[in-house]
């Protein structure tokens, strides 16, 4: 399997290179940038990995999660091949900002307020809390974020994630004084701060004590865990005190400085004990037998059976479907749109008209779904965007399941049925073999399979272990997946359509419909020099949607649904419908403000 791309982006996350595993392709559910595709040198290997003498904590004062398989242990250096936040090291990490996509809420961290930009967006100024604190009792400060931004630029250091982004934006970074930092750019970067130094959903630099890592030579071998130094060194409420493949064990810090700043409640367990995710069956066992508090997300099926079995779980939704919440990555049928047939818009339309998505939801989902309408998670800092484009969504309907209409299409371009009823021309069958992600779209994969043979396209959904690869080069012509962007606008989405992302047919590169439009890219480039949320952006949308529409590059299919599973025998303050403070993974960034919200369930 091919390695990871050099520049080390945020758009890492688009590599499907070697999503083969069980393990990485679960994460990319989730939208994280953090796992390295392909098969990767154990870090570890090189030397034994040190034990730490963990104090005995019980049950009820431990949270018990379940995610990953244990490849990474030993490496709490963010910037490391490896590394991989998603299972539990993000309760060390705090970012200058927080946000939560489900109310809008910007919540300043280690920042002191919001940034400054210069009236040119050519800079901004960032002031940073003068109480914070590493673990070591060292002081948090300007020069830990100079000093991680330029980390991150320096030409050996390509290979980092979010490198390639800071190389690109910013020109220089300085600390005018202990609690100020400066960043200037290389071009107006209005949204940079939001993009890069906040912790919303799976994206975010992590920030490093400068102390200890301007002492090591080379940065990206740096492992950076040792419980008899105290490593890793954090600003985080958790500290690693032992690891192993087995178990990793995160203890409380009593002496986090959110409290004492009186920013925050101390979280409630005072342990966090994070086990790998063997299978689904094994840990739905788990969590009826009140063995586990919480798990990676759970397919439909699965996740009824554990709420039915065990009165003590619940979810975002409570104990009713669709026991969750609607995550950042919105599933499509992604066309090649460099190949024929599929290259042309009204062939790729004639296949939208032969999806059922109520279907898809009621049959693959077994009803605990939502159809989605567009490439957008439906969130609510988004819904004005939506409402703007409804006159184009009567006009270019993604939604309507309209067979007749797939017929007259087909046969207005020389297709006809042939012996077994499927579409042919000059003799040859049309291959509409859709690749998707084991253990992702084999649920509603195959219903949506059958729709489109049913409506005379030679259609199934093949999950192989190379699908990642498929997709990846071009060789696949249909494949399912998801768009992780858009949060608090649309413009992160919109930019992952950009040409800029398609690679030549037969090369590795990001997952990309391959198709390209330079009025769109235009448009996308215009959006980008605004800030979050502007007005500006809301017209420059609608342009970029009426191109989208008109030529469907992909067809939306589902919202993406987290159904996590919440166990309330020992903890409550999870994240709810009724409470939505933060989208309720614990593996993302987001997890140290929603630990300070858990509190024992019994007194």
């Amino acid at each position: 399997m091919p390695p990871m791309s050099q520049d080390g982006s945020r758009r890492d996350f688009l590599k499907l290179a070697g999503l083969t595993s069980t393990g990485l392709v679960l994460a990319a559910a989730c939208g994280t940038p953090e796992a390295p595709p392909g098969p990767q040198p154990s870090a570890t290997s090189q030397r034994p990995v040190p034990r730490g003498n963990p104090k005995s904590v019980p049950r009820e004062r431990t949270l018990m999660l379940a995610n990953g398989d244990g490849s990474d242990v030993g490496i709490c250096n963010p910037y490391a091949s490896g590394f991989n936040h998603q299972r539990g090291l993000a309760a060390m990490f705090e970012p200058l900002y927080f946000y939560s996509a489900f109310t809008g809420e910007t919540i300043p961290w280690l920042a002191a307020g919001p940034p400054t930009y210069a009236e040119d967006n050519l800079s901004v100024t960032i002031k940073t809390r003068p109480d914070v604190t590493w673990s070591d009792g060292k002081a948090f400060s300007a020069n830990d974020v100079v000093f991680t931004l330029n980390m991150l630029k320096d030409k050996n250091n390509t290979a980092m994630q979010y490198s390639a982004d800071i190389r690109e934006w910013v020109k220089e970074t300085k600390a005018v004084d202990d609690n100020t930092v400066s960043i200037t750019f290389t071009k107006p970067a209005p949204r940079f701060v939001f993009d890069y130094l906040y912790f919303k959903n799976d994206l975010g630099i992590f920030l490093v004590p400068e102390h200890i890592f301007s002492q090591q030579k080379k940065q990206a071998e740096f492992l950076f865990y040792d419980p008899s130094k105290n490593w890793p060194i954090v600003t985080g409420p958790y500290q690693m005190v032992d690891w192993t493949n087995q178990r990793r064990l995160l203890d409380r810090r009593d002496d986090w400085w959110a409290v004492k700043a009186k920013l925050a409640n101390a979280p409630g367990p005072e342990r966090i004990l994070l086990t790998p995710f063997t299978d689904p069956t094994n840990v739905a066992q788990q969590l009826i037998n009140n063995e586990l508090d919480s798990s990676l997300d759970l397919r439909p099926p699965v996740i009824k059976q554990v709420v039915k079995e065990n009165p003590s779980i619940m979810t975002w939704t409570e104990r009713e479907a669709p026991y969750g919440y609607i995550d950042w990555w919105p599933q499509s049928l992604f066309f090649n749109c460099a190949v024929p047939p599929f290259n042309d818009p009204e062939i790729r339309r004639a296949v939208n008209h032969a999806i059922d998505r109520d279907q898809l939801v009621s049959v693959g989902y077994e009803g605990a779904g939502t159809i989605s309408e567009l490439p957008f998670p439906n969130f609510p800092p988004l819904q004005k965007y939506f409402d703007a484009i409804q006159s184009l969504l009567q006009q270019y309907p993604t939604n309507a399941h309209d067979p007749a209409e797939t017929e007259r299409i087909m046969t207005g371009k020389g297709y006809q049925r042939d012996n077994q009823n499927l579409w042919a021309k000059d003799g040859k069958r049309l291959d509409a073999t859709i690749y998707g992600l084991a253990d992702l779209t084999t649920d509603y994969g195959p219903i949506l399979a059958e729709q489109l043979r049913a409506a005379g396209f030679n259609a199934s959904h093949q999950a192989p272990a190379d699908s990642g690869t498929r997709v990846a080069d071009g060789s696949a012509r249909l494949f399912l997946f998801g768009f992780a962007g858009a949060i608090a606008d649309p413009y992160p989405s919109l930019e992952l359509m950009h040409s800029r992302h398609v690679s030549p047919m037969g090369t590795q590169g990001d997952v990309s419909s391959r198709w390209k439009n330079a009025e769109f890219d235009k448009i996308v480039q215009q959006m980008s020099a605004l800030p979050v949320g502007d007005p500006g952006e809301l017209p420059l949308f609608v342009q970029a949607m009426e191109i989208y529409l008109r030529e469907l590059p992909h067809t939306p299919l589902v919202q993406w649904i987290h159904r996590v599973p919440y166990n309330t025998e020992y903890w409550s303050g999870w994240p709810t419908e009724r409470d939505p403070y933060l989208p309720g993974a614990f593996w993302f960034k987001t997890l140290p403000l929603e630990l300070t919200h858990l509190k024992p369930a019994k007194g």
